[in-house]
């Protein structure tokens, strides 16, 4: 029994303590889950889909870096992490002005804009890709996790690929739960915009929070 027990990849109440961690972090709102509601709401279910695709391609990617090594090359040029959390909070912070401007354009000005049939093109699927990707790989809450959250968890006396592996697939599991569900909810919200002044209180509303977003992460350095 010990035997079959040291042979797990992960410790099992590790891993249970992990999946509730990360449970109520996929929940909370960041900057992924907010640009999932933020696409979703302006291109419709389909953009929102490769929205989603793009961070859960950029988890990997940390995923990958992880295993290689990331938090000892982070611990070992400290300069590093802060420049990587300072280029993601101008991202953020770049993202809510954008919202924000969208909500000053005058009404006018959006007749010329496609319809959200159109939006579904795949040129705009790529840049929905794209976008999800540069948001997750420069999101602070990510790199926050792969350095301070998940160690913890990890047993040093385990094989390393083996319990990154299923840390990888608990957290990309969660995260494609709740960013489809508030990208889904985002896709949801666009039945309401030819209602302009709903869509204009509604990208205030989300350019502001990610203001704020970009805010408090630059207080943490």
């Amino acid at each position: 029994m010990l035997s079959q027990v040291g042979a797990l990849p992960v410790d099992p109440k590790l891993y249970t303590a992990f999946l509730g961690v990360m449970a109520v972090m996929a929940l909370t709102p960041g900057p992924a889950n907010l640009f999932a509601v933020a696409i979703g709401m302006d291109r419709g279910k389909r953009a929102a889909m490769a929205g989603i695709l793009g961070m859960t391609a950029a988890t990997l990617v940390w995923f990958i870096a992880a295993a290689m090594g990331l938090g000892v090359l982070i611990t070992t040029f400290p300069q590093l992490f802060r420049w990587i959390t300072v280029l993601g909070a101008l991202y953020v912070a770049w993202l809510g002005l954008r919202s924000l401007i969208g909500a000053l354009t005058p009404v006018a000005s959006q007749a010329r804009e496609k319809g959200p049939g159109d939006w579904t093109r795949p040129a705009q699927e790529s840049s929905a890709l794209v976008s999800g990707f540069l948001v997750q790989i420069a999101n602070p809450k990510a790199i926050l996790f792969f350095t301070a959250v998940l160690p913890p968890f990890l047993d040093p006396a385990r094989p390393m690929v083996p319990q990154l592996s299923l840390f990888a697939l608990a957290t990309v599991s969660l995260d494609l739960i709740t960013m489809t569900a508030y990208g889904l909810g985002g896709a949801a919200l666009a039945l309401k915009l030819s209602q302009p002044r709903f869509k204009r209180g509604f990208s205030v509303m989300i350019g502001l929070m990610l203001l704020l977003a970009s805010v408090l992460i630059f207080t943490r350095l």
